[in-house]
Formats: C-alpha cells, structure tokens, sequence
C-alpha cells in the first residue's frame, strides 16, 4: 500500500482527533472523554515531552496514530498504535507501525520496541507480527476495563531483527 506517511501531529488535525475517537472501541482508550475539539486539541498537545508520537496518514488524510513512549536508559521504548475504522483491514496500521520502528532504530537510537495488545484482540497482533514484532507471552490479567480484566501478549522488535 502506498501513500502512508507519518507526520508530527497538528493543531488542525483535532477534528481528526475527535472523530475518530467517537467509534466505540477508541472510546474506551482515550485518556479523557472526547466531546470537544478542545479535547481533541489537549490530546495532541499531551504528547509533547512523554515520547514520540505521528499523525498515520493516509494520501494526506488522518488515518491514525502511532507512538513510542516510555523510553529507558535502556534504549527500549513502548510503541502503540490506532487507526480510524475506515483504515482498518487496509495494513495501514502495520506499515505505520513498522515505519515508526525505523524511525526509532535509526533516528532515536532505540533497540528494543515493546508492544501490548489484548489477547482477544487478533486484529492487532496481526499488526505488530506484521510490523516484526515478536510475541514474547502472555501477561495475566494485564488490564482492566469496564471491571473486567484482560490478558495481554507482549511483542517486541530489536533493531537488529
């Protein structure tokens, strides 16, 4: 696929933002309700200082998000990503990812890339075995949501895989 590039993230990109946390399952990832554009606008500029995080676009339109965050003394850093329904199914998050895991391996100097996602979400460890992500296991009852809790597998990419 073609015509993906990551960019730093814009002020103009908040109703981008705001749509496409709208969608259920995006909903429950947001650090904060997204009603408002001014929401949108405090998650874009949230990034500033916590990591490294792009604009996924897609011919030019928003299409998602990816980042490393969490950098150590180590060099390892923790990559997440989202797209916009209307990317999903397309490989657009994959080539994001692995995009992104260039860009840290040569230009932030990172050797290892951590990910996480809920074991039953295979859509997105679909993604990270396509962007190289190793599964390394599983984490037991990782995460919580609504009450509930979520085991999750953990992958990693070295920049020398």
């Amino acid at each position: 696929m073609t015509g993906i590039e990551l960019r730093e993230w814009r002020d103009a990109d908040a109703a981008a933002v705001l749509q496409a946390f709208q969608s259920e399952d995006m909903r429950r990832q947001a650090p904060w309700p997204m009603i408002t554009l001014k929401d949108a606008q405090g998650w874009i500029a949230a990034w500033e200082g916590v990591g490294h995080a792009f604009a996924v676009t897609l011919d030019g339109q928003v299409a998602g998000n990816v980042a490393v965050t969490g950098i150590d003394r180590h060099l390892n850093g923790w990559v997440s990503y989202w797209t916009v329904p209307e990317a999903r199914g397309r490989g657009v998050a994959a080539i994001a990812t692995s995009m992104l895991a260039e860009w840290a391996f040569k230009e932030r100097g990172l050797f290892r890339l951590e990910l996480g996602h809920r074991v039953n979400n295979p859509a997105s460890c679909k993604v990270a075995l396509k962007a190289g992500f190793l599964a390394e296991g599983i984490e037991r009852a990782k995460l919580s949501y609504d009450g509930v809790r979520y085991d999750v597998e953990r992958h990693a990419r070295l920049a020398t895989d």
